[in-house]
């Protein structure tokens, strides 16, 4: 008999594996592709640089930013802009939740300065790798030593209680396990007063078993993926106060009109006449916890 604890961790090897395979393929110039396929995917999303870069601004990255951060560290994984969202401030300590090639990490490093620090942690030992070997990049480029990776569990984060200002993530949350225990932990490592940014995909109404049940639909965030009022739930019960969230379409009609691969194959599993956007969307959520 298969119990929920050998299902999650049957789950997280999967997306473990996926992961370090993108990872893998992103250092491989000759798999560089030269068009958007598989956001979130196995994949590997925009390997090319300039398709990563392109598709970065059109959900809502800073062209100037992106010039700035380590070549390579922008995969093309994202969904949203979680560090547009979270404002954040000199002085801050910022923790990115799934943080992959660091990408997101180094956006944030310059915001909050010197005195600011920025901890990324991930899951995936392939992951975590190409994310330290961009740091000496990252310090060259903008005389910062602000960054830091740690390997680990988003359920489990390796942080103290009460020791961040602001948690990010992008397009992450979706693929852990148990959703209600990440949020918990967000609202551990939290002080009092601190913030979370995070931006995800989430359901409209439930998707079709058959996508759900697909491997590569998990790795590239949708077969895990929650309802809204879901996400919502989550994060009331973890304590957090002064939710507000927001859903776009914009990033799956790029995907849908890229004709990526995986969402192409998710179009013939829905049901006739309809498409993922009356399913999946982007969601961007902001809470506090309270002081």
């Amino acid at each position: 008999m298969t119990t929920d604890s050998n299902m999650s961790h049957e789950l997280r090897d999967k997306v473990r594996t996926g992961y370090a395979a993108i990872a893998r393929q992103n250092d491989n110039a000759a798999a560089a592709v030269d068009a958007i396929q598989g956001c979130c995917g196995v994949s590997s999303c925009c390997s090319a640089e300039t398709d990563a870069t392109a598709f970065a601004e059109q959900i809502g990255y800073d062209g100037a930013e992106l010039s700035a951060i380590p070549e390579g560290a922008n995969m093309g994984l994202s969904c949203g802009n979680p560090t547009a969202i979270a404002q954040l401030k000199p002085g801050e300590v910022v923790l990115d939740l799934g943080s992959g090639g660091g990408f997101d990490c180094f956006i944030a490093g310059p915001k909050v300065g010197a005195s600011g620090r920025v901890i990324g942690v991930d899951m995936t030992p392939e992951m975590l790798n190409k994310a330290r070997k961009n740091l000496a990049k990252y310090r060259d480029s903008s005389g910062l030593d602000n960054v830091e990776f740690r390997l680990g569990e988003i359920e489990h984060l390796p942080v103290a209680d009460d020791s961040v200002d602001v948690v990010i993530s992008n397009c992450v949350i979706n693929l852990a396990p148990d959703k209600r225990q990440v949020w918990r932990e967000i609202a551990r490592v939290l002080k009092p007063g601190g913030r979370v940014a995070v931006s995800d995909l989430a359901l409209l109404k439930p998707l079709p078993e058959s996508v759900r049940a697909d491997v590569e639909a998990l790795v590239g965030c949708i077969a895990g993926a929650v309802l809204v009022k879901e996400t919502e739930s989550h994060a009331r019960d973890a304590g957090l106060a002064n939710l507000k969230l927001e859903t776009n379409s914009t990033y799956i009609e790029t995907m849908t009109s890229a004709q990526d691969p995986l969402y192409q194959k998710i179009i013939t599993a829905l049901p006739q006449g309809t498409g993922p956007a009356d399913f999946i969307t982007q969601l961007s959520v902001s809470a506090q916890r309270p002081e």
